[in-house]
């Protein structure tokens, strides 16, 4: 924990310096190139906790890929992952580490007062979301234009530089408890939320041809955040495969057109059919 919160604040320093003239110089070459520096200082700051992982022999990574075309860092992707922890994105961060652009994701907006981190991630670009329940959206229907807003903006940044958005679409973590309040229909997945990531999909659509599927599995369980940096998680099995990205249009007030939710649904619902049933193989140990 101490290596993390050191490598942690030496990364942000920069990140914070770099904001600067990134925000009052108004040449775009020169915001280019500020902006790839901060991409450099990611790739710092997770090749550090690489090292950290192999030093102190924490857990074992074991990844197996089915690429259709090599990866590439100057492409634009979208990782679609089954969530089970913070672990989760320590373990997404190593396994595309200088295979694809740095990763972001959507994080809510509570996370942004974490000390360094949470302005950092604002500051290279992550979107915060605030996250309102159905209950809320019932009573104020204009909150749902509130995260719409925030994924519009994100994705219009993301089209200047390439860009990995790694996506939970699960919305949350996977708990026997949450499953079962939800009543999903797949045995080890939360049911999916596809309004983000048909969003990002629609406005990145000229440049993202594939969507990257992983599907992350525990063997021993899936470990809390401290867990896996005190070393308890011995071994992580990560499955990587791609698959031709949904064709969907935006139609009115920036949302997606009924024959295009449609599709999305489908799309979406074949991919965690087939994750759902590898991860009973995977447990089964096959």
């Amino acid at each position: 924990m101490a290596f993390i919160a050191t490598n942690t604040l030496v990364c942000c320093v920069p990140i914070y310096l770099l904001a600067i003239p990134r925000a009052i110089v108004p040449i775009p070459r020169v915001r280019v190139a500020i902006a790839a520096a901060m991409t450099r200082v990611i790739d710092a700051w997770v090749g550090g906790n690489r090292m950290m992982f192999k030093a102190l022999a924490l857990t074992r990574i074991d990844v197996s890929t089915q690429f259709a075309e090599p990866p590439s860092r100057d492409r634009w992707y979208v990782v679609i992952s089954n969530h089970q922890g913070w672990a989760d994105i320590l373990v997404l961060q190593d396994t595309f580490l200088d295979r694809i652009p740095p990763l972001k994701f959507f994080v809510k907006r509570q996370l942004i007062w974490i000390p360094l981190l949470g302005l950092a991630m604002w500051l290279l670009g992550f979107p915060y979301v605030r996250r309102y329940s159905r209950d809320a959206i019932a009573r104020d229907p204009s909150l749902r234009r509130h995260d719409q807003q925030a994924t519009q903006r994100a994705s219009a940044s993301f089209k200047h530089r390439p860009t990995s958005v790694l996506n939970f679409i699960e919305g949350t973590r996977f708990t026997e408890e949450k499953h079962l309040a939800q009543q999903s229909k797949y045995r080890n997945l939360l049911t999916p939320k596809t309004g983000g990531f048909g969003y990002v999909v629609a406005t990145l659509s000229e440049r993202i041809d594939r969507v990257i599927d992983v599907t992350i599995h525990y063997p021993d369980g899936a470990p809390t955040f401290w867990e896996f940096i005190s070393g308890q998680c011995r071994r992580v099995h990560v499955e990587i495969g791609t698959r031709p990205a949904p064709k969907l249009k935006l139609a009115a007030e920036d949302a997606l057109t009924p024959a295009s939710r449609d599709e999305l649904h489908a799309w979406v619902d074949d991919m965690w059919c087939g994750k759902d049933r590898r991860i009973d193989e995977l447990r089964n140990g096959r």
